[in-house]
């Protein structure tokens, strides 16, 4: 019998098939090429020369090797990994929270039972389309909850989303009523039913939507700006655009003369260099999270499968 299967599964591939197939791959791979070679002018670009960039512009190759641009990056590296560590702890932290509540609520919200589903749907939707304004969150945030110079003014903003609401709600109506019903047949709870039954078919949105939480809190700057005033506290976005910000007002005050330009000159102090070299700091870490979220985005899609 094994050896039927071994040959009814060598099946002849017509040369039309490896043509097409030769084609695809080709034009795959030159896409790829096309879009990998942006992130490897950057590379570049951060190994480079202040001097070497503004006069020639940005290439693929480095020009006038130099590690200068992060030598300044990490001029301070207890400071530098400690904003690593902030961003790192409210990313996992605010993923793993933020997925909880809004399956929880994904999961309400489509449950046909609940006979009040349409009143807080329309409740999170209307807030996509309408909203209270900066002044009045700002005093919510400052005034009214006490967060200015807390961590939770980082990590409330961006725990709850209606658009990963929406996506979450989505994968879990096309779940068949049948399964929920036959996990209350055999005893399961709300809870139960959740975690056991819902969840581990749902694994291709919780893959989706953790990554979008994810990279809304490792790129968040802004909140930053807004609540947070201690040095110590700031995530590392917020610390990179501020180094940017020092060095680019200290170059103008170099330029109008009001800063000695026999101290430092304006050419030695790396701006376009210094962007490249913390792009590179700043992406690193989450680029290599994106192999093992497509690698649960394949297992969710196999295993969360309705088998008919």
């Amino acid at each position: 019998m094994a050896k039927t299967n071994n040959h009814l599964g060598k099946v002849k591939v017509g040369k039309d098939v490896i043509a097409l197939h030769t084609m695809a791959y080709a034009f795959c791979g030159l896409i790829a090429v096309v879009c990998l070679v942006p992130f490897i002018m950057v590379l570049s670009g951060s190994f480079s020369s202040e001097s070497a960039i503004s006069a020639n512009g940005f290439s693929v190759l480095p020009q006038e090797f130099t590690l200068e641009a992060y030598k300044n990056v990490f001029r301070e590296p207890i400071v530098i990994f400690r904003a690593y560590g902030t961003t790192i702890v409210l990313t996992i932290v605010g993923m793993i929270v933020g997925l909880l509540v809004q399956t929880m609520t994904a999961y309400v919200l489509a449950r046909k039972d609940f006979e009040w589903r349409n009143g807080f749907s329309f409740f999170f939707y209307f807030t996509t389309l309408f909203n209270g304004g900066l002044v009045p969150t700002f005093i919510l945030y400052t005034q009214t909850l006490k967060l200015k110079d807390s961590y939770l003014a980082l990590l409330l903003p961006l725990m709850f989303s209606v658009y990963n609401l929406l996506i979450m709600k989505s994968y879990i109506i096309g779940i068949p009523e049948s399964l929920v019903d036959a996990a209350k047949i055999d005893g399961c709870g709300e809870v139960r039913t959740l975690f056991q039954v819902v969840m581990p078919l749902i694994k291709p949105a919780l893959a989706a939507v953790g990554l979008f939480i994810a990279l809304a809190y490792w790129n968040d700057w802004y909140n930053a700006m807004l609540y947070i005033k201690d040095e110590a506290k700031y995530p590392l976005q917020y610390f990179l655009y501020q180094k940017v910000n020092n060095i680019e007002a200290y170059k103008k005050l170099i330029s109008s003369g009001a800063v000695s330009g026999s101290v430092v000159s304006a050419i030695s102090l790396p701006t376009q260099t210094l962007k490249m070299a913390l792009t590179i700091v700043v992406t690193g870490p989450i680029i290599l999270a994106f192999p093992v979220a497509q690698k649960y985005f394949v297992q969710g899609i196999t295993i969360g499968a309705v088998k008919g």
